[in-house]
């Protein structure tokens, strides 16, 4: 069969752009003042030359043996080297790392299953390739397989993971940048499922006790009801940087005290909060959420707990949602790598009964939010980010077109199914 003797015989490289910017979170969260869209003063945090610099990243194509090439996109997330992520993306280094580290093992690499070519290459030693080198590559090798068989890319990962083939739609989020107030119109005229994360990442804008943020949160309710009408229930999720940890206090049990009075303020919406306290490692965040929840529970509250920072690998993510330590669980694609590993963490967050958020980064690019679409509906995630981005109308539609297109393959029964070219 041809999908058997499929291989790759070569390698292109080609200098791309992410669609934000990379931002040093440390500076920002210190307060450094703005200029315009630019800040100013010093970075603060290692590999940044300024605190807002224009995200780089980079393609990875495979000349198949057929003549075909198929890509993947390398890159960080905005706000690289925090939380315990890896560092800003630098072109150059990761060019130079592919032709000395990547191709060898690519060479002659049979892409006929998509699982065994992502461990033939990307885990072939102890040294494990940058997190961004492998989430470019994987999403290369699952073009790659999905072409060997004539099938989709979501079709390939159902039929390697031992999954269900559904054509249920993935409820789809939107966050709004730092234009919050137009953005939450725009979000609501689309009728996103999941709005408006906010941006809440300053003291400006998060206020003495969090009343600047509270002012804005209900503001989001009384908008989402006065443009969407009664049948319009979206989940308000809001982004909060830590800090309410860092202005409340980082004592478990005010947080959840302070998060509950929010919940009540919007109700009847569904609250999320994100990133409600940074702890400053894994082990102390886990520990510490796992206390939140519980705190939420004690008081009733039906607030959701979204963690992010600290919870980046798929080992991370499997440990807080084996502990309960949110009931939801950003799993940002970027931080994660490998294709492979993100649907692995998605299958956790099942089995344990948390919420699964295939989540990323607004610097991402068209082509990796469109494979990301592909991993969220063939492990139905609970959610899925609008990205790449911060302008919301180009994530949406990205990420809703791929997804109608895939969701309209997959009820053809015509063209479904996998099969062998």
């Amino acid at each position: 069969m041809v999908a058997e003797r499929l291989t790759v015989s070569d390698v292109l490289l080609a200098p791309v752009q992410g669609a934000f910017f990379y931002d040093d979170q440390l500076a920002i969260r210190e307060g450094v003042a703005s200029d315009g869209f630019i800040y100013k003063g010093k970075p603060r945090t290692p590999g940044f030359s300024s605190i807002r610099m224009p995200a780089e990243a980079l393609s990875v194509g495979l000349i198949l043996s057929d003549d075909v090439i198929v890509w993947g996109d390398m890159m960080s997330v905005q706000y690289a080297g925090a939380g315990g992520r890896d560092p800003v993306f630098k072109t150059e280094a990761i060019m130079d790392l592919t032709h000395r580290v990547v191709w060898p093992r690519l060479k002659g690499l049979s892409i006929a299953s998509f699982v065994d070519a992502c461990s033939a290459t990307l885990t072939a030693d102890s040294e494990r390739l940058p997190l961004a080198v492998s989430y470019g590559l994987s999403q290369a090798l699952l073009q790659a397989t999905a072409h060997a068989h004539r099938c989709t890319m979501a079709e390939i990962i159902c039929r390697e993971y031992d999954l269900p083939v559904f054509d249920r739609p993935v409820p789809l989020y939107a966050q709004s940048g730092d234009q919050r107030y137009i953005n939450v119109d725009k979000m609501v005229l689309r009728r996103v499922d999941v709005l408006p994360h906010g941006l809440i990442n300053s003291r400006e804008k998060f206020g003495p006790k969090g009343e600047t943020f509270l002012e804005f949160a209900k503001w989001v309710a009384q908008r989402v009801r006065a443009l969407g009408g009664e049948e319009y229930n979206p989940t308000l999720h809001f982004d909060v940087y830590g800090w309410v940890g860092l202005e409340i206090g980082l004592s478990p049990s005010d947080i959840a005290v302070f998060i509950a009075r929010v919940a009540d303020d919007l109700s009847p919406f569904q609250l999320n909060i994100e990133s409600p306290a940074d702890y400053g490692s894994t082990r102390l965040q886990l520990d510490r959420y796992v206390e939140i929840v519980h705190q939420l529970e004690r008081l009733g509250s039906s607030a959701r707990i979204v963690v992010d920072e600290h919870c980046n690998t798929v080992e991370d993510i499997e440990s807080f949602a084996r502990s309960s330590a949110a009931h939801v669980i950003q799993i940002k694609a970027p931080d994660v790598g490998s294709v492979t590993d993100i649907v692995r963490a998605v299958l956790h967050c099942k089995t344990h009964g948390v919420g699964a958020y295939l989540g990323g980064s607004c610097v991402e690019t068209d082509l990796s939010a469109r494979v990301s679409t592909h991993v969220a509906v063939a492990t139905q995630a609970d959610m899925m980010l609008a990205k790449p981005g911060m302008g919301v109308d180009e994530g949406i539609s990205i990420v809703r077109n791929e997804q109608n297109r895939l969701l309209t393959i997959l009820r053809t029964s015509r063209l479904g199914g996998c099969k062998q070219a």
